[in-house]
């Protein structure tokens, strides 16, 4: 009787001692995805993974800022599964577009924002322009307060700039000497901090903390981006290689999925794919979607 005890005990530790490194074997084999760059897409792709991981729990996915350029860099030379920008690859020095796969997974608005005691809530385009390029130099030339603007730029690289630049400056003109900066979130800290500040930021970010400024009387919603009549606004992309791993291309299917855009993505306060009743083209040209 002894015997049969111990023996029935020892099979028992066999097995779940094999049940354990069966366990250990999967979990250490888990597939792996790593996605650096636009910080304008970093809170929806969180977003997006929290969600994909509750049905894909052996799928390890990392997301990192950094930036539109960095993401589009890092994709190239293979040292991440996705380089996310709200840029086209082709938009970006040192990238060759042919050699990537391009995903676009979701539509960000770009709103103007300032500080919010500053008391301005619409700029004409013009206006807008001036700002950006230095002609215009204290609110009190728009209606505000007799206070300097403070300018804060997008870094040089980042997919945000190059959008707005595009539908707010004209061929030949840059934009004024200021403080760069590349992140969503460090931009509006910095704006809400700063009397007389002005920036621009993704949807995505826009909070109590800012005001958000129209232009020439329109909101910067979503709808007004579906339709164009809000004109500052950028694709989302998620670029791989062109030989993806089975993991990456799953999520990225996953993400362009119409559940997934119909409630994250709205949710996040990105517009869907799926929305979109006009589509630009690299050189900012908008038509009517096919």
């Amino acid at each position: 009787m002894k015997k049969l005890i111990i023996s029935i005990a020892l099979i028992a530790v066999a097995c779940w001692l094999g049940g354990s490194w069966a366990l250990a074997k999967q979990q250490s084999a888990q597939d792996k995805v790593t996605i650096v760059g636009s910080t304008a897409l970093q809170p929806l792709a969180e977003a997006v993974v929290n969600d994909y991981q509750h049905y894909h729990p052996y799928t390890s996915i990392i997301v990192q800022g950094g930036g539109s350029g960095t993401g589009l860099s890092q994709v190239q030379e293979g040292a991440v599964n996705i380089g996310s920008a709200d840029i086209f690859a082709d938009q970006q020095d040192g990238i060759d577009a042919h050699k990537l796969n391009d995903n676009i997974v979701a539509v960000s608005g770009i709103a103007p924002v300032v500080n919010e005691q500053l008391g301005i809530k619409n700029l004409t385009m013009v206006q807008l322009r001036q700002i950006f390029t230095g002609q215009i130099r204290n609110w009190k030339e728009v209606g505000g307060p007799d206070l300097p603007i403070t300018v804060i730029n997008r870094a040089h690289g980042s997919g945000t700039r190059v959008a707005f630049e595009q539908s707010v400056l004209k061929p030949g003109m840059h934009a004024i000497n200021a403080q760069e900066q590349d992140s969503n979130g460090t931009v509006k800290e910095i704006v809400h901090n700063t009397p007389g500040a002005i920036s621009y930021i993704a949807f995505a970010y826009l909070n109590d903390q800012v005001q958000a400024v129209n232009i020439d009387g329109v909101a910067a919603t979503a709808e007004n981006v579906t339709t164009n009549k809000w004109k500052l606004w950028s694709y989302e992309h998620m670029y791989t290689q062109k030989q993806p791993s089975k993991a990456t291309a799953k999520f990225i299917k996953y993400m362009q999925s119409k559940k997934v855009q119909k409630s994250l993505v709205n949710a996040a306060r990105y517009i869907s794919i799926h929305d979109m009743k006009v589509e630009k083209t690299p050189d900012g040209k908008v038509t009517e979607r096919k």
